[in-house]
Formats: structure tokens, sequence, C-alpha cells
């Protein structure tokens, strides 16, 4: 009897839903992409080519009726999570919803009960939790290596220019959501502890031509938490910074320091007396966590095998969307927001 092969659609063709169908193409012997959706017929064009397979669907609708498929990628833009994962769960469908999980904490904790109502799984991509950098920093926090935990600081700076859709806070939630969700469950991740209260600022430096159309865009943001356990927080984000993409993490402890992540692409450090010290910058997340992608994906595969909760889950996911809520809360009121749930 052959080794079973779990039927995979990834809704969204897009930068991301690309890496995530790659993987499903290539990559494991328990899996198989069996469609990609899209409602860009080009893009699906284009990406059946690229991997290899015979079909797509315009509408999600079409693949969730589609009895060769028993889970779904969603990696679509955040507002129309809810709508996409909640059917996608009634027609029998195991999820991996993509960040940010919805745009409030009531449409996520629609998206669980509806998981939980049919018996499916629900995963969240922050797929920071499946970097092996990331995770042997969380086992020597684990281990003692530097006592106890007093300080996370997390920061994500993308250089690409926003999607249009994301200069709408009421479609996107910002850059708190589209790009420091990822810091925010780090954070939560390494302090294990749920946020108390936070206070966020913001503004608009280098998209200075969407002003007078959104102007309550934000292209950087510090945000300040405090934990339920007493830890602190920082986290910084910040898009169309143009040099590279950087993710950093620092976690100070009672007795000592671990630093995660740098700006540069290499080991390699080039220095002479015309140009000083010189090197490559990390150009792109998709390069940075492209191993971190790929055993994210396996997980949500052997999560489904095995019948095991997955290791990121709706709760991970609903509790960084209410981070992000009361961050964007923060930066509208000018003041500190303690009701984070």
């Amino acid at each position: 009897m052959g080794r079973r092969s779990i039927g995979v659609a990834v809704i969204g063709a897009g930068r991301a839903g690309m890496i995530h169908a790659r993987n499903f193409s290539r990559k494991f012997a328990d899996a198989h992409l069996v469609c990609v959706v899209d409602p860009v017929e080009t893009a699906c064009r284009s990406a059946i080519e690229e991997l290899g397979i015979d079909e797509f669907y315009l509408d999600y609708r079409k693949a969730l009726e589609d009895e060769r498929i028993e889970a779904v990628v969603v990696v679509t833009p955040t507002v129309l999570h809810r709508d996409i994962v909640v059917q996608a769960a009634a027609a029998g469908k195991h999820i991996l919803c993509e960040k940010p999980m919805a745009m409030n904490v009531a449409e996520c904790r629609q998206m669980i009960d509806a998981a939980d109502a049919a018996g499916v799984k629900l995963q969240i991509g922050f797929m920071r939790r499946f970097d092996r950098s990331f995770v042997a920093a969380r086992e020597a926090v684990d281990s003692g290596a530097i006592g106890e935990v007093v300080l996370v600081k997390s920061l994500t700076h993308g250089p690409s220019v926003p999607q249009p859709w994301m200069y709408d806070i009421r479609k996107s939630n910002g850059p708190l959501a589209e790009v420091s969700s990822h810091d925010i469950d780090t954070l939560r991740w390494f302090t294990g502890s749920e946020f108390s209260e936070v206070y966020a600022v913001a503004g608009n430096f280098r998209c200075r031509e969407v002003r007078d159309e959104f102007p309550d865009f934000y292209d950087n943001v510090v945000m300040n938490a405090r934990f339920e356990n007493g830890m602190q927080g920082v986290v910084e984000g910040a898009v169309s910074v143009s040099y590279g993409y950087d993710s950093r993490l620092e976690v100070l402890g009672t007795s000592g320091i671990i630093f995660v992540g740098t700006v540069r692409e290499d080991a390699v450090t080039v220095v002479n007396g015309k140009q000083g010290v010189t090197g490559a910058a990390v150009k792109s997340w998709r390069s940075l966590f492209a191993d971190a992608y790929e055993a994210e994906d396996h997980a949500f595969i052997q999560a489904i095998i095995e019948d095991s909760v997955p290791r990121v889950t709706g709760h991970d996911g609903m509790m960084a969307v209410a981070v992000v809520n009361a961050g964007n809360e923060s930066i509208v009121e000018k003041r500190p927001v303690r009701s984070v749930k």
C-alpha cells in the first residue's frame, strides 16, 4: 500500500502563495499540489506553467468542491481570510492560513469555531517558529542560558513598496499587521506570555505620495509592550526601506543576551580604503526564510496525517490580531492601550 499523499490547493498565486505552491508541488512525498486559485487568470496560467500542473480555479469555491483536495493554503489579502477559511472548514478542508489571520478578534473566533466544528486543522503562517535560528534561540532560553527573560525586541524592515490595497488601513490593518505580525508572535513565543499593554507611535516618512489619499497610513511604527508576566517588549516595523530585508531578534535576560539575525546576506566582509566596510544585504524574506516556509508547510501536513495539534494554532493567530488592533488604536488615540484581548 502506497504512502498517503494529501491533495493541496493554494488560494492566492502571489509572492507568498507561490512559495507554498512550489513546496507542495516538489518537496514532499506525503503531499501534492492539485491546483492553484486566483481571480487573475494570467497569474494562474503563469503559476501552473512554472509548477508543472494542469489545473487552476478562478473561484476558490470551485476548489472547495473538488474532492481531490483535502487541504488549502489561504494566501489572499487579509480582508478575505475569514470568509474563505470558514467556507473551507465547512467543506471539510484542513487549512493553513497566512498571517495576519483576520481583521479583528471576532473574525478570528469565527474561523476557530468553524474549524473546531468541522474537525479540521487550522494552522497560522508564522514561519519564524520553524526557522532554525529562531528555534535554536528559543531552546537557549529554555535551557536557562541567559537566566530569566527580561526584554524581547523584534524588528522587521521590508524593502518593498506596499501593494495598493495595503495603504487603506481599513482593508489591511496597516504595517503592524502586514509587516509586524511576525514580530508580535515572536514576542509572545519568547516571553511565554500574553500582551497586557501596548503603546505605539507611527508615521509616514517614505510613502509620502499617498499622504493625501490615505492620511492614516504609516510606513514606520514602534510599539512598546508590557506582558502579563511582567516581561517587556519592543516591536519595530518599517516598509519601503530600500536597503534590503532586515529581520532581527534580541532577547535580554538577567544573566545574558541572545541575538538572532543580521542585515548581511553572507559572512563575507570587504574592507578597503575607498569604500570602507562593504557587503551585500539580505534582499528578500523569500530567500531568508525559504527553509522555514518548507518546514512550516511540512509540519501542516504532518499535523493532518498524525491528527496532532498544529504548532501554530488559531489562538496564536488571534492573539497577534488582538495586539495589532490594540496597537492601531494606540496610534490613533496617542495613548497606551491596556486591554489587548
